[in-house]
């Protein structure tokens, strides 16, 4: 099995780089800042004054989640707002971006995974920065969905910029596995679509990534390459996660399950209503979402055999969904709140 190992640089140049970290406030990039201050970088973190799911999450609080960097607040979509109030004509080594749309609306994707990460590549040329650290998505292996498209489109922009870049691909977060926890817990069954077996992850935990992308500013063999990351063990699936939260639970294991043609009806139904109603165009496009990771794999893709590979799928770190899940159990999910990608309620 494929497997990366971490990197630690020791070099004093390496160590006292200044990034700049765009999207420093969503689920990752809180976990990278925080990486990057522990390795005693000179990091600048642009955030929003109110951010978090409904701007819930005031510039105080994002100060303290965001200790140890300079906060500058401003909007990542308007260039001169992160022009001005975020890079402020200084000069920077290195940008990681961790900026992806929050709805996975059509045209929330274009306006962050594509246009924003634009914007932060523009004003990254013009401070001089020489590397271009982004988090994007395994998924967009096999684009079907508009943030797919955004960020693929992104990605060849970053590619074609003469920049040192790292593009990381990471397959499922722990929280996108989360969501289901809380209804278990409450005696619920576990949601399975199809019979539970037509998708697998290697899900990785916010703290093994953000350590493998700030890896990518001091690991030269992790320049200029397109990078599938996954966490540690063999892939897991649908089913398998609920087994491993009743297992846990000390409780035998209750399914629902739902045939994945529902979306065959649904997603007609929505995508004549919204070229009616372009107010459902959202709803078509989260359906067509809700079809696409109930369908498709998190994994590395083979175009030529059509499969996912399990084994082609590199692993990082340590940290399982074995613990995450006992965790959560244990303590809630406070901080794992899914937001506008929340399909289970």
């Amino acid at each position: 099995m494929s497997s990366l190992s971490g990197f630690s640089g020791s070099s004093a140049v390496q160590r006292t780089k200044r990034v700049f970290v765009a999207g420093a406030t969503g689920y990752i990039g809180k976990f990278v800042t925080q990486e990057l201050v522990a390795r005693k970088y000179d990091v600048v973190s642009f955030a929003r004054e109110r951010s978090g799911i409904d701007g819930s999450v005031s510039a105080g609080q994002t100060r303290r989640q965001l200790a140890g960097s300079e906060v500058r607040f401003g909007n990542i979509c308007d260039s001169e707002s992160l022009v001005g109030s975020g890079m402020r004509g200084e000069r920077f080594d290195a940008v990681i971006s961790c900026l992806t749309s929050r709805s996975g609306g059509v045209k929330d994707s274009w306006m962050i995974d594509y246009q924003a990460n634009r914007n932060v590549l523009d004003a990254a040329k013009t401070a001089g920065a020489k590397q271009f650290v982004l988090l994007s998505a395994i998924c967009v292996q096999k684009p079907m969905l508009e943030f797919q498209r955004a960020k693929l489109k992104f990605e060849h922009d970053l590619r074609d910029s003469g920049m040192t870049y790292s593009i990381v691909r990471p397959t499922a977060f722990f929280k996108s596995l989360a969501g289901q926890v809380e209804a278990v817990k409450k005696g619920k069954p576990y949601v399975l679509f199809g019979n539970g077996e037509l998708t697998s992850c290697k899900p990785i935990s916010e703290a093994d990534l953000a350590r493998f992308m700030a890896d990518c500013l001091e690991d030269p063999s992790k320049s200029n390459r397109i990078l599938p990351v996954g966490g540690p063990g063999e892939p897991v699936s649908a089913k398998a996660q609920g087994e491993l939260l009743f297992e846990l639970l000390g409780r035998k294991p209750k399914f629902r399950k739902i045939p994945i043609g529902i979306f065959d009806l649904t997603i007609p139904a929505l995508n004549l209503l919204s070229k009616l109603f372009p107010a459902l165009e959202d709803k078509a496009e989260f359906a067509r979402t809700g079809r696409y990771y109930a369908s498709e794999s998190m994994l590395v893709f083979d175009p030529e055999t059509k499969t996912y590979d399990g084994a082609a799928t590199p692993s990082f770190g340590n940290d399982t969904l074995r613990d995450f899940y006992a965790r959560i159990l244990k303590e809630g999910c406070a901080g794992q709140e899914l937001g506008a990608h929340s399909m289970f309620h």
